[in-house]
């Protein structure tokens, strides 16, 4: 077993290393946001320093690479998702995921959770 700064927690002799601190608010970690085919609702989260990260709740939107070319379509489905396969039956899309969209089938290939919009590439069936 490991501490939070990836040390074991016991020494050699088998004494045990005490932490020398908490876990920071920043070090904490959230909720994932599991981003539903639905009408787009967004989110804007802070974060660390002085960014912000816009977090898409839901989204019927992808914009679909097709020939060097990109099209804004609609996403009438989530077909496969390899993070989860219990994310197909809730359509829940993630990076990775394969979705029916206007064009054809299409890869996610950005995170949705973290940027806000789902940009994908065609899929040769």
């Amino acid at each position: 077993m490991t501490d939070q700064s990836g040390r074991r927690k016991r020494k050699r002799t088998g004494g045990r290393r005490v932490p020398s601190s908490d876990k920071q608010a920043n070090q904490r970690g959230g909720e994932p946001t599991e981003t539903t085919v639905d009408d787009r609702r967004l989110k804007t989260v802070d974060t660390r320093g002085n960014g912000q990260k816009v977090r898409a709740l839901s989204t019927d939107i992808a914009q679909v690479a097709v020939d060097g070319e990109t099209e804004t379509t609609e996403i009438e489905d989530v077909v496969d998702n390899p993070a989860n396969v219990n994310y197909v039956r809730r359509n829940i899309v993630t990076r990775g995921a394969v979705i029916e969209t206007g064009v054809g089938r299409a890869r996610v290939t950005s995170r949705p959770g973290q940027s806000g919009q789902v940009n994908a590439v065609l899929v040769e069936e």
